[in-house]
């Protein structure tokens, strides 16, 4: 039986580059919502999105900052040299990357634990072994760490850019307005399309905001097969006493509470109990969510629009049944909606 969520594409609904470089402003994208309680299907534009929300709505926003998460290095033994493509840090400061050979087969590099990898600035990094749970990932230790580390990834890295994104854009256009603690592989897009003035006009008619912190991995480790799988990689999140206690204040009081992204689900979802209390935490998680979850923190999502079989459709069955969402694909694709990091976004309520 397919999948709900097997449709086509046309590869032109694919955003190649930034609404600023389209000549818009980067809140006039494309907004499609979908309401939960009716089923009611409305198109409009970002910058219109306070017309669907209400004074004691709360916005939880993923502060996580985009790393320049793809790196050039070579083998030190004269081998070949590789993209690596950083998917996350773990606890004890080694990282999970995804190495790409830049000649001939992208997994072909005879890559083995002990290697050597150097990069510029005399960085360098070792091979450790496989991830247990996406064998894709390898294990790396680099020579330096911490914020050093991080400062040396900003001057040396570039944007993870995928084949449907026209040019090498600057990072500045992988990042949300809000952006904070550096750690995305890539970028936590559903909120890129809020400026500081919508961000403030909408403070202005009582919409809160919260942050949470979530720092995303690979959406696609270069493997079809793998891709489809949907593995849950593990992602760092920080949800701060300070948010909790805002959330479970604005739950008592009859606000909604939209997460912006589905980080921020995974995130918020991933620090709720039982009775709906958000707690603070951090931690780690490998959280999935469908249709079988029952939502106990999130009551809405502002997202983008997810590609065919995406592990992201899966998790907006939590909120709307799969046929409901095909058939606002469908609707959004007759409508040429974009898709992607850059194109248009999708509000359910």
């Amino acid at each position: 039986m397919a999948s709900p969520f097997t449709f086509t594409l046309p590869p032109e609904l694919s955003a190649k580059e930034p609404p600023e470089r389209r000549g818009i402003r980067r809140d006039q994208v494309r907004l499609l919502l979908l309401e939960r309680a009716t089923g009611r299907v409305e198109h409009s534009r970002f910058d219109k999105i306070d017309n669907y929300l209400r004074a004691g709505d709360l916005l939880v926003f993923n502060s996580s900052r985009t790393l320049p998460a793809s790196l050039h290095g070579c083998c030190a033994t004269h081998g070949p040299c590789m993209e690596v493509r950083l998917a996350e840090r773990l606890p004890d400061d080694s990282w999970l990357a995804l190495l790409l050979c830049e000649q001939g087969d992208p997994f072909g590099c005879g890559l083995r634990a002990g290697m050597q990898i150097e990069f510029a600035e005399g960085l360098a990094a070792t091979v450790l072994e496989r991830d247990e749970n996406i064998p894709r990932l390898w294990q790396l230790r680099f020579s330096i760490s911490g914020t050093q580390l991080v400062d040396l990834i900003y001057r040396l890295g570039k944007p993870i850019r995928y084949e449907y994104v026209s040019a090498p854009w600057d990072l500045d256009y992988y990042q949300t307005v809000y952006a904070k603690e550096p750690g995305s592989a890539e970028m936590p897009s559903a909120g890129r399309a809020f400026t500081w003035k919508l961000l403030l006009d909408l403070k202005r008619r009582g919409i809160q905001s919260a942050y949470i912190v979530l720092h995303t991995g690979l959406s696609s480790y270069m493997d079809d097969e793998l891709d489809r799988a949907h593995p849950a990689s593990e992602e760092e999140y920080f949800v701060s006493a300070t948010t909790a206690e805002k959330i479970n204040r604005a739950r008592k009081s009859g606000g909604r509470m939209i997460a912006v992204g589905t980080t921020a689900v995974r995130a918020l979802e991933s620090a709720v109990d039982e009775s709906g209390h958000v707690r603070a935490q951090h931690g780690y998680t490998r959280l999935r969510i469908d249709n079988k979850h029952r939502l106990k923190a999130v009551d809405g999502l502002l997202t983008g629009l997810h590609e065919p079989e995406a592990s992201h459709l899966d998790l907006l069955s939590a909120f709307l049944p799969a046929e409901q969402i095909r058939a606002a694909y469908e609707e959004a694709i007759e409508r040429r909606y974009l898709w992607h990091e850059f194109g248009d976004l999708n509000l359910i309520l």
